[in-house]
């Protein structure tokens, strides 16, 4: 079951009103779209997991696409001009933990890592193709990682790969030391975010969020890494905006305890002028 994070302080800070328009651009499992629409919210869900879009029911008015698609995707479905645009970046709990697909080092699956298991780039082509030069590169600046060399040539020596147990093995040995779940972790991202394009994705779908807001419209974007957080503080500090929270939201206490995985949100929020 994917609990939404931070969901009162989205919904507080879209600042929701009857029959206006809001887009919800990482649908997900719907969670703060369903939030918005019994505060009576008109939200139109954009999701670009296909399985996910299957396991859904919803009454809300759900679109097969990718956010950096946004624009076209809301002047299709007649949503203009909005009240309000969600970003939610997280991956839901049945992505990481049931898809089978690689995305969560603590299972032992294909490498596949595609949110949209459409697209044709996978894990696998990343961690089996990809030269050393690229790999270093991918995971130093996807995943911060200071041993990128060294895990790039330990990758290329292991291959083939096929599995993300096989690659959780690989990194244990060759990282080490007592922080090695966390920079598992962050490689673990670096891989994901190459094989989906994230980054480059979030900088078009916040541009384009910005275009189709009405003047007092509000974007509301939560992140869980430092390098999503970077391209929203940047974007957000567009002309056209004000912030209406200039440090971003965390979760409180009681939320992390019972949703761990909100301990690394970040939500920011600002309105059009």
């Amino acid at each position: 079951m994917h609990i939404p994070v931070l969901l009162h302080e989205v919904t507080e800070g879209l600042h929701i009103q009857k029959n206006k328009k809001y887009i919800d651009a990482t649908f997900g499992f719907g969670g703060h779209a369903k939030e918005i629409v019994r505060l009576g919210g008109i939200v139109l869900g954009i999701e670009a997991d296909r399985n996910t879009i299957r396991q859904v029911r919803s009454t809300t008015s759900i679109v097969y696409g990718n956010f950096k698609n946004l624009k076209q995707l809301a002047i299709e479905n007649g949503f203009t001009q909005v009240a309000g645009i969600l970003f939610d970046l997280g991956y839901s709990s049945w992505q990481l933990d049931a898809s089978g697909r690689g995305f969560s080092f603590e299972n032992d699956e294909p490498l596949d890592m595609r949110l949209d298991t459409t697209a044709e780039l996978t894990a696998h082509e990343v961690v089996n193709s990809y030269p050393v030069e690229k790999l270093t590169n991918v995971i130093s600046t996807y995943g911060e990682e200071e041993k990128a060399e060294q895990l790039a040539n330990s990758i290329v020596r292991s291959r083939p790969i096929t599995t993300s147990r096989q690659l959780r093995q690989l990194f244990e040995k060759e990282i080490g030391g007592v922080d090695v779940r966390r920079r598992i972790a962050k490689v673990f991202q670096a891989i994901r975010i190459e094989v989906n394009g994230e980054l480059e994705s979030l900088k078009q779908g916040l541009k384009q969020a910005i275009d189709l807001l009405e003047p007092e419209g509000r974007i509301a974007v939560i992140s869980f890494h430092s390098l999503e957080d970077r391209i929203v503080k940047f974007t957000l500090r567009d002309t056209r905006l004000a912030l209406i929270n200039k440090k971003p939201i965390v979760a409180s206490t009681k939320e992390i305890r019972e949703n761990s995985r909100a301990r690394s949100a970040k939500l920011r929020i600002a309105k059009k002028l």
